[in-house]
């Protein structure tokens, strides 16, 4: 997975000053490769493998196959085989366990942080209205997705880069009723694609870098140098998204209505008259395509406009009328410039960032039947304003304050998040009923959000912080500063992805240890003696095997001396096999476990594991065969 191992020592010099590869050219390539990755990893040179690297063999191709079958969870499968490891001895519980201290692990964790920061302040929408836009089909999403994705992620970490886009991603899709699984892949791959076109793009690429600049006689790699052959296998990887994902990648948009859901609220929301709205239509508003609720009308002074047209332009005042479900309501409230109606919610004890939204059910018992809500004095009685009515999915004309409760009546409410505790055994209610993640947005920090962000990306970005210290830093301010509370920071973490990525490093340790790694390397790469170009071809292929099933930083490590071995021996040119590696180490398409960034969106995108099969392989083929044939005419064999 990218950015998640710490550098790999990169020295290939050997203690006399001597390079280990020539010191015998009558050696085999195999034990030239042996003794360059005793310096890296004495445990990756264990001798022949034996029955333990065959039973991780099989346990690895165990998991894939219940992985395809998709009927067990991602992290229980991982988690099993590697309980299953150590029941067998291949790994310690120390290498079973050393992916939760693993650097990248950790800063996906913290990311989440960072990302509820922006979320709770309406950054992460603000973010994606800017970066997104309004497109008018899914090929046009995905290009105005994908192209600023992957230059960015050419020039800093795309961990970041990601975590920060996917719920930007998802609310852009909900708003224009996009499928959020046509996004989330293409999301991924563009970040996979930018980060091949520079040197500092990956970890990989540097590790790369490290380990070249160690060779004797070579100067460093150039910032650029491996764009040559990484911007046209990038342009080539978004022009096949673009074709082919209409096919390829799942289309699981639920299809969501008013009418799929018997609580068919009416609620009203007022424009601010210092709000950004001001003046915009409503479809520049976002409000005319709205998932699960449409725009039924707008007040403006008494006089009622009915049948709103996109082109209708916002006034201070305008009272707007919706009817949709309840999860819609949510993210209407989301929208910064508007408010609801009732001048009720402005007399709540708490402050509104504190507050949520609250489903009740109106029993028969309830001393307010038969009363208006303002008649009743319901704030008063329970100190939560009314701000939506649902009725069997019969539109209620009135305003909110004149409508006559009856039992059976659905409320949407909002109050203090302690309120559906306090009445929830309540006989005035049938059921109380909290909705999550329904607190307004703190629109007022959102400035303070984003600027955390930019510090954070460009801290590391252009002073070299380390990605870790980097988010950690921007978490706790956004801590400090109350973007987001401490309770939510808490329940942002997904351990579900945690587990998998600390889960996934423990089956990478036990190829290493036990060796198959490595002689799977070597056996793969000596198919091609005396021939460059398949030599090439079938280093490439094995850099990329190893990227699915390992870390991309430990298949660059256990190729590369491997692959120099095989040039001496040849007496070609290394650089074309060094840029390969870097190539193949990054482009991990067709799995979720292979890559991190793979792995953060197959959650939000609902995908299944055979999704990255499907779209995935082909992508893998073309970047190899495009890499394949590029390389050598770029870095010629014989310069």
């Amino acid at each position: 997975m990218k950015e998640t191992e710490p550098h790999a020592r990169s020295t290939l010099i050997g203690p006399n000053g001597a390079h280990p590869t020539t010191t015998g050219k009558s050696a085999s390539v195999f034990h030239s490769a042996l003794t360059i990755l005793s310096q890296t990893d004495p445990a990756l040179t264990a001798g022949p493998p034996g029955w333990h690297a065959w039973a991780t063999v099989g346990v690895i191709f165990l998991i894939l196959l219940l992985l395809i079958w998709n009927r067990i969870s991602t992290d229980v499968l991982i988690v099993g085989g590697v309980t299953l490891m150590v029941l067998l001895g291949i790994l310690t519980p120390k290498d079973a366990v050393a992916g939760m201290a693993n650097e990248g692990m950790l800063t996906v964790a913290v990311l989440f942080v960072v990302v509820a920061g922006l979320q709770e302040t309406g950054g992460v929408t603000w973010l994606g209205q800017r970066l997104l836009g309004r497109p008018r089909h899914i090929v046009a999403a995905q290009a105005r997705l994908m192209f600023p994705v992957a230059f960015f992620s050419a020039f800093m970490n795309n961990t970041p880069l990601v975590a920060m886009l996917i719920p930007a991603v998802s609310d852009w899709a909900k708003q224009h009723r996009l499928s959020v699984s046509k996004l989330m892949i293409p999301l991924s791959y563009a970040a996979i694609f930018g980060g091949t076109c520079t040197l500092i793009g990956t970890s990989t690429n540097l590790v790369v870098g490290g380990m070249w600049a160690s060779l004797p006689g070579r100067n460093p790699i150039g910032l650029f140098e491996i764009a040559k052959v990484g911007i046209p296998c990038a342009l080539a990887g978004i022009t096949y998204v673009l074709i082919f994902s209409r096919w390829l990648l799942p289309d699981r948009k639920p299809p969501i209505s008013p009418q799929d859901d018997p609580r068919a609220y009416t609620v009203e929301m007022t424009v601010d008259a210092a709000g950004p709205l001001i003046g915009k239509t409503i479809e520049e508003a976002g409000l005319r395509q709205l998932t699960g609720l449409f725009l039924a009308e707008i007040d403006r002074q008494g006089q009622v406009i009915p049948a709103v047209g996109p082109q209708e332009r916002l006034l201070a005042g305008d009272r707007l009328i919706f009817v949709g479900i309840v999860d819609s309501i949510v993210d209407l409230h989301r929208v910064r410039g508007l408010t609801p109606a009732s001048d009720q919610v402005f007399k709540l004890d708490a402050p509104r960032s504190q507050r949520c939204l609250i489903e009740a059910v109106v029993s028969d018992s309830c001393g307010l039947v038969g009363k208006t809500i303002r008649d009743g004095q319901f704030r008063k009685v329970y100190n939560a304003v009314v701000i939506a009515v649902a009725r069997n999915g019969e539109r209620l004309r009135r305003k909110i304050g004149d409508i006559i409760l009856k039992p059976g009546d659905t409320l949407l409410l909002e109050a203090h998040p302690n309120f559906a505790e306090q009445q929830r055994n309540n006989r005035d209610f049938y059921l109380v009923s909290k909705i999550e993640n329904s607190n307004p947005p703190r629109h007022e920090k959102a400035l303070l959000a984003m600027l955390i962000l930019a510090g954070m990306i460009g801290a590391i970005t252009f002073f070299g912080v380390p990605t870790l210290v980097g988010a950690m830093t921007a978490a706790g301010l956004m801590i400090i500063t109350r973007c987001v509370p401490g309770h939510v920071a808490r329940k942002s973490v997904d351990w579900q992805v945690l587990i998998v990525i600390a889960a996934a490093f423990a089956l990478g340790r036990a190829l290493e240890v036990t060796g198959a790694a490595a002689s799977m390397a070597h056996t793969l790469v000596s198919l091609a003696p005396g021939n460059p170009w398949m030599a090439l071809v079938i280093t490439y292929g094995v850099t990329m095997l190893f990227t699915e099933l390992i870390t991309n930083n430990a298949a660059a490590v256990l190729v590369f001396p491997i692959a120099h071995a095989i040039s001496v021996e040849l007496g070609v040119d290394f650089t074309p096999f060094a840029m390969s590696i870097m190539m193949a180490a990054s482009a991990s398409f067709s799995t979720p476990i292979g890559y991190q960034t793979n792995l953060m969106v197959f959650g939000p995108g609902g995908y299944r594991f055979t999704d990255y099969f499907r779209i995935g392989i082909p992508l893998n083929l073309t970047m190899w065969t495009i890499t394949s044939c590029l390389a050598p005419l770029i870095w010629p064999f014989h310069p």
